[in-house]
């Protein structure tokens, strides 16, 4: 069980996600077995939470709160947004007010973060289809909180115990994705890895993927890894960065994980992370967006409509997300 915060601390913020997923769920069940303690609030719908501990058959005391500063000791306590009501529970199914009110908590939690009123953010998952009927031009989590903290540059960052991979592009095409391979972007993705993971472990090293199969073959397969990324690597190792590469995609993350020769892993776009990432650490991983002035810190997982509300879902991702938040907040080793 984590340790609560410290007198006069700011506790943790975790927004509930979509009422249909398994967000809300998960936080439920984590409160009722312990696992979540004073040192959190939760940002979401009160009404809704009630409902589904009716429906878990948990016994949970909530608390609808307006502002975190007010939180009881021994309940789980809600920053109410009251933006839906009990006949907008609608468990597994698609709902486009459910999709509107998860943006919402993370607008305010966000808000509260960038004002110091909670120490950072833990984000449940959105149905990105259910929040764009609302809002068509919605991405994700990751676009949504560096536009409100007004930080362009961030990128996507997964971890496990035994690696970090960061992205230099996420929720695009794969096209787009070969266009943003530029120095300045790859620059920036490596800047902001050595950063993020400096706080969880000393001088890191990390591995730059390349982009095309092989890194590119000595050209043979394309040129942007001789031309582009390779380049960049070498500035960045004389700033007294721990970079190399560009390494294949396909043994990278065997030398990561299996031989420990990197801590860290820059991916050139979302499935080149993602993929080896669920496979090795789907139930523990943890989704960081590195470059913000906040700390946000995310479940690996989405809303699974097909399981939620059933009392099955995996509960570890949250406690994950929960300790690494505290430790980024916390500051450097």
């Amino acid at each position: 069980m984590p340790a609560a915060k410290g007198k006069g601390a700011a506790p943790m913020a975790i927004t509930m996600g979509d009422a249909s997923g398994v967000g809300p769920e998960i936080v439920l069940r984590q409160y009722a077995a312990g696992q979540i303690v004073d040192d959190v609030v939760v940002y979401g719908d009160a009404e809704i939470l009630e409902a589904g501990a009716r429906l878990l058959g948990v016994d949970v005391s909530i608390s609808a709160i307006r502002d975190p500063g007010t939180a009881a000791a021994g309940r789980l306590n809600v920053v109410d947004l009251a933006a839906l009501s009990t006949a907008d529970f609608t468990p597994g199914r698609l709902n486009a007010k459910a999709g509107s009110a998860a943006r919402e908590y993370v607008r305010r939690a966000t808000a509260d973060a960038l004002s110091g009123t909670v120490a950072g953010v833990v984000t449940m998952p959105m149905n990105k289809e259910a929040t764009q009927r609302s809002t068509p031009g919605f991405v994700g989590h990751t676009e949504f909180i560096a536009e409100l903290c007004g930080e362009p540059d961030v990128a996507m960052m997964l971890t496990t115990k035994d690696v970090a991979v960061a992205h230099v592009s996420a929720h695009v095409s794969l096209a787009e994705a070969i266009r943003r391979v530029t120095p300045s972007r790859v620059a920036t993705v490596i800047r902001l890895t050595d950063e993020a993971v400096s706080r969880l472990r000393s001088a890191p090293r990390i591995a730059v993927c390349g982009l095309n199969p092989h890194a590119g073959e000595n050209g043979l397969l394309g040129r942007e890894d001789a031309e582009i990324i390779a380049p960049v690597i070498a500035a960045e190792r004389a700033r007294g960065l721990d970079v190399s590469g560009p390494y294949p995609a396909d043994t990278v993350f065997y030398q990561a994980i299996r031989n420990d020769r990197f801590d860290a892993i820059v991916c050139m776009y979302h499935d080149q992370g993602h993929a080896p990432m669920k496979l090795v650490g789907f139930e523990s991983a943890v989704n960081v967006t590195i470059g913000l002035p906040i700390v946000r810190t995310s479940v690996d997982h989405g809303t699974a409509f097909d399981i939620a509300w059933q009392g099955t879902a995996f509960t570890g991702s949250l406690q994950a997300a929960l300790d690494l938040a505290w430790t980024l907040s916390a500051g450097s080793p």
